[in-house]
């Protein structure tokens, strides 16, 4: 319908949430375990622990795309520290520093050039991002269809990411299979390069596909079929409890 070529897979990055240092290495180990090569690092508020973990990821993936995603957790003190200290510990990129309100300290810590900065909650829009765009304020910006109200959203926002030269990566709102086809479906027709935060299948075990989805060598395939691509088992469906 969008007249793109849709990639065959994508490749897919580890979720690690800990609040000890001694978790990480199981962690890590568990997504090794299912292929997976590339972690997104859940952060903030404490920039040292924050230092420290990322250190520990970058230490037992040291080729991996290592991104931070704080969720609006730091508050410009705390955030101006840990750009720098992330950086410094091989972090990629920083997710939503602050909250989506804070826009002069987005301003600022885009301006650093520490690290790429990504909005996330906040952007709405295509609207939302052409005027923190024009404010300065990101490096790029997080996808999320879900986040965005649907497909169109969100493909008109990664058309203007590519057209205006702005960094966008694939993440999700741990959605189950058939939110998460319609993600895979937007996120291939537009080629994603980086590894997708896309954490579904990391957390969920249970679906309603007549063909799940699979993951293999840390990459997703790409539903190719009829509309979303995949067909709902009936009875998977009923099996469901009620609501």
């Amino acid at each position: 319908m969008w007249g793109k070529q849709t990639v065959s897979s994508l490749q897919l990055s580890w979720t690690v949430n800990v609040t000890k240092l001694d978790d990480v290495g199981a962690l890590v180990q568990q997504g090794r375990e299912r292929g997976y090569e590339h972690f997104n690092l859940k952060v903030g508020p404490d920039p040292v622990f924050d230092e420290a973990l990322a250190r520990a990821v970058r230490a037992l993936a040291p080729r991996a795309f290592l991104w931070a995603d704080a969720n609006g957790g730091y508050e410009l003190e705390q955030a101006r520290v840990a750009v720098r200290r992330l950086a410094d510990a091989g972090v990629d990129v920083l997710e939503a520093p602050l909250r989506p309100n804070r826009l002069a300290g987005y301003r600022e810590l885009q301006r650093l050039g520490a690290l790429p900065i990504l909005m996330d909650e906040g952007v709405i829009a295509v609207r939302d991002l052409q005027e923190f765009h024009a404010l300065g304020m990101l490096d790029g910006v997080a996808m999320k269809p879900s986040r965005c109200g649907g497909l169109a959203s969100c493909k008109a926002q990664i058309d203007f990411c590519q057209q205006n030269g702005l960094l966008w990566l694939g993440s999700g709102l741990t959605d189950p299979d058939v939110s998460l086809a319609a993600t895979l479906q937007v996120f291939g027709s537009h080629g994603l390069q980086k590894p997708a935060a896309l954490n579904g299948p990391q957390f969920l075990t249970a679906d309603v596909l007549a063909a799940p989805l699979r993951v293999a060598g840390g990459r997703i395939e790409v539903p190719i079929g009829p509309g979303l691509g995949v067909t709902v088992d009936e009875a998977k469906l009923a099996s469901l409890p009620a609501g």
